[in-house]
């Protein structure tokens, strides 16, 4: 089993590992939309941050040595369904994959309006 930690991506905000390489995958710790430069939330359109997860997972999945096109099953939490349309647009510019998901609604740390974590094979699986 091997940590991941990149200074790419926010640091964990608690007792947990940024990813974990463990059997040919990759697990990534949920993302919220986290300024991994300053901490912070970045705030704005669901779409904004998003895009920011999504930038966050991005740069773990590196790296661990993978990359998005990998991901073989997301979970998404929005804090809002009402979102759901607008978060889709984003994401599947960047999921062309097609991976399985999930999708829920859900009260998220730091107020944010989306966290995804995602599951991808190593890059040598």
């Amino acid at each position: 089993m091997k940590y991941v930690k990149t200074d790419k991506a926010p640091a964990a905000i608690g007792p947990y590992s940024q990813g974990v390489v463990a059997g040919g995958f990759v697990y990534v710790s949920g993302q919220i939309p986290l300024d991994p430069a300053t901490g912070e939330l970045v705030g704005g359109s669901i779409e904004e941050q998003t895009e920011r997860v999504i930038a966050n997972l991005k740069a773990i999945l590196e790296a661990a040595g993978t990359d998005i096109s990998k991901v073989v099953k997301t979970t998404c939490f929005l804090k809002d369904m009402g979102d759901f349309s607008r978060f889709n647009s984003v994401y599947e510019k960047h999921f062309v994959s097609k991976p399985a998901r999930a999708c829920v609604s859900a009260a998220l740390p730091k107020d944010a309006a989306v966290e995804v974590e995602v599951i991808a094979l190593a890059q040598d699986a």
